[in-house]
């Protein structure tokens, strides 16, 4: 057996310390009068509460608290505060310091921003979301101090910057975490640096073969790019000096994610992506002359290069919600390559790196962008109201309203307003006032009259049509987006809901008394369980409605006496908790192997993403369906591993030579005289595969077509496809995530 290597503590403590002098050198320029020692109190007692402490690469626990406070203070400019809880992030959780212990030691301040960075230790139902709870927390908080969530996206950088010597299953659940919130999060915030490496890192666990292969095309492609890069600024540098402006131009390749990103939403190969890099320019110049002289370069640059017209953006006069200020332009550079290029100012690119961090520094120039950030949070505020959510579903609601591209729209009198992508009428209605909202009939939009489902696009004029008679139904929550009108809408439901039960409540006391029954909690509660209905509320509310036939009363009280048969005395077979199940499932082993006979262990392949043998997969552990496999890859899989990693088990195929699996193709390319005839011939006699549908739809000498075949596993599917690219007139075949 292997000895545990000597560990020369010596050595480490040299190196502790050299950790902190640089902490100290990146802070030193922002320091003020007791800061230092502020910083080396928490560095002490952070080193002696975490002493015989090791993260899972051997290294002293210390090195951690380090490099999350030298992230905050080097890579998002955060200030003494910062770093002190950066310090102190995690010693509340893993040691016996308490939240009062801090209080005494250095303020309310910290002791709260601590609080929100503490993991919820405690149990919750089986239905609850740990991951999802702690989220939620760290959001509360955030709505009072902003810190919160800048130390925690530092404290994930480092984690994911350290993720090699983690268990399998830990990377795909932290690189799932970090993808599905800590990514959007960064971006929101305008931490764009940050926001690229977390997607890049994400990536590199959750879909490695992908993301090696597109880093290594792009070291592949760097010497080439740098020369074209090198050509394509001579011009613009002649003309930038001639004008006498301050600038300085750099060229970066795309990250690794959006490449990615790319690549599977618009379904083109690596080598077709035009804009696989940027070119960034940016000017030094005065405040008030920002936007014009950011302008003039625009005219620069075209002057030299055509731009694509649709390919404009400009976030200068209209910046986004997150603070980010640039113009943006897809021109047509040497070569017939298209290059994307960037204009901004020096502020403007401090602000696209570090994020409402480096707001504070430019206060006095922008009150109007500070506003901006008291926005953000207001609505987070907004999102916090109602607290008797479940934190899955608030987390989705975070999501989707606060993570969403945006739209710009306008109220009748030219006033703008802000609202999610795919926003409806209605949310703009109650996005002006609830009581608008509630009263909504319709809309015109430009003028033309739409219904109160009608998606908004950028730029639409919207005039809210009321009516007093009007009020929220059922159907309207298919029809918003913002979890404001959600939550309004599900208020008003619930009030009337409420007198209506009132009324339900009268009629069926009148019942009651009618057929000489006493109108007790108990028999109520024992009337709703007769009509298997979960609560005495809902009861009231059909009887209101008519949805229920009150002669069922009668029966209720013929029932309510008999004695119960021998054979309904039987008690039920228990479903087995969901702790049970984990338990049973997961065993002694910790994996879950598909394709052997197993006797116990009842599993499905999920819809979404039709996993096949060979696929990267995992187990999820259902309430009531027993278990589901999903792909790694699976546009589910990020929000199931992130908020119920305790149900999720790894698992991995069994050869399955005799088995087939259902599988989607889809196919496009040139209409050819005999192509469907071609492509059916290698189905089924080259590879001896079964075909259960095939449609194609041809439209002006180009086809599309769907193909569902039963395969045995991952590679007889890419040896399918391979084959079927190489018929005449193919030009693309890609795999289809779900059914069809």
């Amino acid at each position: 057996m292997e000895k545990n290597p000597v560990i020369d503590l010596e050595a480490e403590k040299k190196e502790i310390l050299k950790r902190y002098r640089a902490l100290l050198t990146v802070c030193r320029r922002r320091l003020e009068k007791g800061d230092k020692e502020l910083i080396r109190k928490a560095f002490e007692i952070s080193l002696e509460a975490h002493k015989d402490m090791r993260r899972k690469s051997g290294e002293p626990y210390i090195y951690h608290p380090i490099a999350v406070a030298q992230i905050c203070a080097e890579e998002i400019g955060l200030g003494t505060t910062s770093v002190v809880c950066a310090l102190l992030h995690d010693v509340v959780e893993d040691t016996d310091l308490t939240l009062e212990d801090i209080r005494g030691l250095f303020g309310d301040k910290e002791a709260k921003i601590i609080d929100g960075l503490t993991k919820i230790s405690g149990v919750f139902d089986q239905s609850s979301s740990l991951q999802a709870e702690n989220f939620r927390k760290m959001l509360l908080t955030l709505s009072d101090d902003i810190r919160v969530i800048l130390i925690k996206l530092a404290d994930r950088l480092h984690n994911m910057r350290t993720l090699e010597s983690m268990a399998r299953d830990k990377q795909l659940k932290i690189a799932s975490e970090t993808l599905y919130l800590y990514a959007p999060l960064a971006h929101r915030l305008g931490l764009n640096a940050i926001k690229s490496e977390l997607e890049d890192l994400g990536l590199k666990y959750t879909e490695s073969e992908v993301y090696h292969e597109i880093e290594q095309k792009l070291a592949e492609s760097d010497p080439e790019r740098r020369k074209f890069i090198n050509k394509f600024i001579v011009p613009i540098k002649e003309a930038l000096d001639e004008a006498e402006l301050k600038y300085k131009i750099l060229g970066r390749p795309k990250s690794i994610f959006s490449i990615y990103h790319k690549i599977k939403t618009k379904g083109v190969p690596f080598e077709e992506i035009y804009d696989l890099f940027a070119v960034r320019i940016i000017i030094d110049t005065p405040v008030d002359r920002e936007k014009a002289d950011c302008w003039r370069v625009y005219s620069i640059v075209t002057d030299f290069y055509h731009p694509s017209p649709e390919r404009l953006r400009d976030w200068i006069s209209t910046p986004k919600a997150n603070g980010y200020e640039s113009l943006h332009t897809t021109v047509m550079g040497p070569d017939g390559k298209w290059v994307e290029v960037q204009i901004r100012t020096h502020r403007m690119d401090e602000l696209a790196e570090k994020g409402y961090a480096a707001h504070w520094k430019y206060k006095e120039d922008g009150e109007e962008r500070e506003s901006q950030l008291e926005e953000w949070i207001r609505k987070i505020r907004e999102l916090l109201e109602s607290p008797e959510q479940n934190a899955l579903d608030f987390i989705d609601d975070f999501k989707l309203n606060l993570f969403a591209e945006e739209i710009f729209v306008f109220t009748p009198k030219g006033e703008m307003r802000t609202l999610p992508a795919n926003a409806t009428a209605l949310d703009f209605a109650f996005d002006v006032h609830t009581k608008v909202g509630e009263k909504c009939i319709g809309a015109k939009v430009n003028h033309k009259l739409v219904p109160l489902s009608h998606p908004l696009k950028s730029g639409d004029q919207v005039e809210v049509l009321t009516s007093v008679k009007q009020h929220p139904k059922e159907d309207w929550l298919g029809y918003v987006v913002t979890a404001r009108a959600k939550a309004k809408i599900k208020n008003a439901l619930k009030e009337e809901k409420k007198k209506k039960a009132e009324e339900g409540r009268e009629m069926l006391e009148r019942k009651f008394n009618h057929l000489k029954l006493d109108f007790t909690v108990q028999n109520i509660n024992l009337y709703a369980t007769y009509m298997k209905l979960p609560s005495a509320q809902e009861l009231f509310f059909r009887v209101a409605i008519g949805m229920l036939d009150l002669k069922t009363v009668k029966n209720f009280v013929r029932d309510k006496d008999k004695k119960p048969s021998k054979q309904a005395a039987k008690p039920e077979s228990k479903q087995p908790s969901l702790e049970q199940m984990v338990s049973n499932v997961r065993g002694k082993s910790d994996m879950l192997i598909l394709g052997e006979s197993l006797d116990k262990i009842d599993y499905k392949l999920s819809p979404c993403c039709t996993p096949i043998p060979g696929d990267d997969v995992f187990g999820f552990i259902t309430i009531n369906e027993g278990i589901k496999i999903h792909r790694v890859n699976c546009p589910n899989a990020l929000a199931l591993m992130s908020n119920y990693a305790y149900r999720i088990v790894k698992a991995k195929w069994m050869s399955q030579e005799l088995l087939s699996f259902l599988a989607g193709i889809h196919i496009s390319g040139i209409d050819e005289i005999g192509l469907v005839n071609n492509i059916t011939k290698i189905i089924s006699s080259e590879l001896n595969v079964n075909m259960r549908s095939i449609s194609f739809d041809t439209n002006d000498g180009t086809f599309e077509g769907t193909i569902m075949v039963f395969v045995h596993d991952t590679k007889h599917m890419t040896s399918l496809m391979n084959k079927l690219r190489k018929v005449p007139g193919v030009v693309s075949v890609t795999r289809i995530d779900g059914k069809s």
